[in-house]
């Protein structure tokens, strides 16, 4: 063809002139073919030279004008691609290079769309012939993502249903596994202090105080700490202070927000302590009962330099100092019923007893190791550790045990018979009720046995009742978590109750506090003598 485009370009004007003059000529021959007399074959053999020359250029007219088209396609979109835009937020209009016309693009930020005069006139000029050649690119593109739009809903689906049962799968397998992995962690965690056996120590003490032989000193102020939920149980400890008190022994019971977190126990018995050590001039002796214990330990953690010379010892009883299982598997994240069951646990916590969801919280494994990793026991305080094993015998559940209270208008006129009953009848708003937690508690304690093969208190396993460092008491008898709280006025006379084992637990500690500083001294006076030895 001969007026093809030459490097991007088209024929020059001056060929198109010339063609047209040929043209203009090819006519004149072939009129003067007519108008004069000529040969048959010659006005022929014109006419079919003229038929082809009309036809090729006719040809030739229609494949400049799709290159022409194809042409200017190519060079908008170069246009477009050899520009660059930067957005900004602030004014909202776009930048270019400086090689480019001023104006030409104009850009939405909020939708990233940018658009070009080139594009919209790129748009104007391609023919609707050469847009209609796209339809069937267009409709085998549709067809495309209408066969693979199904297949695209069933993948998801499937991925979203597979993502559903694997979180069951974890879910179950959570709950299933519990609190398998840290029951006794602190035994298995390295560079914690070994522990020592004093049941026998304490047995032969039990056995003085029941004959008649007390040997607590006078020279301590004894501070008796009560566990969780304690503001709802008016005789908790009672009965110890005054029997304490008859013997002329000064003896307190800590008042403060059971329900409330560890650290904010600590801070209020740190205080507490303080105020008996500066009002009496005597060192405290200090027994924790369940979370009561953990308060008071994580109050010689946390202020053991503002405390170090109040405090003569610290006695744990049935405390969850490495954790509880109960309270780990009621609050664990992951399991099932996880959410329902932390709504049920705040409303009973935070909306009826109005409390702190924090105090039960801080007694998971989770929240333990945290602490007692960050905040550890001061070398050197005289520790005891007291764990039990509940009765999960049949006869257990159906044992009733009165330790809360109801908040009742004043009866005055009410008498139980025993002066323990009489006192807190006369407060008037406070009247003992029957609650069956020893059933509760071997029920539990049943329960921990046969998922994990561990002994506890109902609420407490005894190697998470174990401090590092500390002595360890076990009793011969079955007790369960609640039986420091119990307020029964029949008392077994063939067993000792909770005021003999608090006075048995803190002579056990008095003995350790004089062991420890007779240690001290001899350490001393060793030290000493190498020190002279060297000089």
């Amino acid at each position: 063809m001969e007026d093809l485009p030459i490097d991007g370009g088209f024929a020059e004007p001056e060929n198109q002139l010339s063609v047209h003059r040929d043209v203009v000529n090819n006519t004149s021959h072939i009129l003067d073919f007519l108008l004069f007399s000529t040969p048959m074959d010659d006005i022929f053999t014109c006419l079919l030279t003229w038929t082809t020359s009309i036809s090729r250029r006719f040809i030739n007219f229609i494949e400049n004008l799709v290159l022409q088209d194809v042409y200017r396609c190519r060079e908008g979109f170069i246009a477009v691609s050899s520009t660059y835009c930067t957005e900004n937020l602030n004014s909202g209009f776009c930048q270019r290079s400086s090689s480019e016309p001023e104006g030409e693009f104009l850009a939405n930020t909020d939708c990233g769309i940018i658009k070009t005069n080139h594009f919209r006139q790129l748009r104007r000029d391609v023919p609707f012939i050469f847009q209609g050649l796209m339809f069937p690119l267009f409709a085998l593109r549709l067809t495309w993502r209408l066969v693979v739009a199904p297949w695209r809903c069933a993948f998801y689906y499937l991925q979203c249903t597979q993502a559903q049962v694997y979180s069951i799968v974890s879910r179950m397998e959570r709950t299933l596994r519990g609190s398998s992995d840290d029951i006794g962690w602190l035994q298995r965690t390295p560079g914690m202090a070994p522990v020592e056996d004093g049941s026998t120590r304490f047995l032969e003490l039990l056995e003085a105080i029941r004959n008649g032989e007390h040997s607590l000193p006078n020279s301590f102020v004894y501070l008796l700490i009560p566990g969780l939920f304690s503001n709802h149980g008016p005789l908790y400890f009672v009965a110890t202070k005054r029997f304490f008190s008859k013997m002329g022994l000064t003896c307190h019971i800590a008042k403060i927000h059971s329900e409330a977190s560890v650290e904010h126990n600590a801070w209020e018995l740190k205080q507490y302590i303080e105020e008996l050590y500066w009002g009496s001039g005597k060192r405290v002796m200090l027994l924790g009962h369940s979370k009561g214990g953990v308060d008071c330990a994580a109050a010689l953690s946390i202020y053991w330099s503002e405390l170090e010379n109040k405090v003569a010892g610290l006695a744990l009883v049935q405390s969850p100092y490495g954790g509880s299982p109960i309270a780990s598997d009621t609050l664990r994240e992951g399991q099932i019923a996880d959410k329902e069951t932390r709504r049920i646990m705040e409303l009973l916590i935070c909306k009826t007893i109005k409390g702190d969801m924090r105090a039960l919280e801080d007694l998971t494994y989770e929240k333990r190791k945290e602490f007692v990793m960050k905040h550890k026991l001061p070398e050197g305080i005289p520790l005891i550790s007291f764990s039990s094993e509940a009765k999960v015998a049949p006869g257990v559940l159906a044992t009733l045990t009165q330790i809360a209270h109801a908040e009742l208008p004043r009866i005055p006129f009410l008498k139980f018979g025993s002066s323990e009953f009489d006192n807190v009848s006369g407060l008037g708003h406070q009247v003992p009720i029957v609650i069956p937690v020893s059933a509760a508690m071997a029920v539990c304690a049943l329960h921990l046995l046969l998922r994990y093969g561990e002994k506890s208190d109902g609420l407490v396993t005894c190697r998470d009742a174990e401090v590092p460092g500390s002595v360890i008491v076990r009793p011969e008898q079955k007790l369960d978590h609640a039986w420091m709280v119990y307020s029964s006025k029949k008392k077994n006379p063939d067993g000792p109750d909770a005021t003999e084992m608090c006075e048995a637990l803190l002579t056990l500690l008095v003995e350790l506090g004089e062991r420890k500083q007779e240690e001290r001294k001899e350490a001393e006076s060793i030290n000493i003598q190498k020190t002279f030895s060297c000089s």
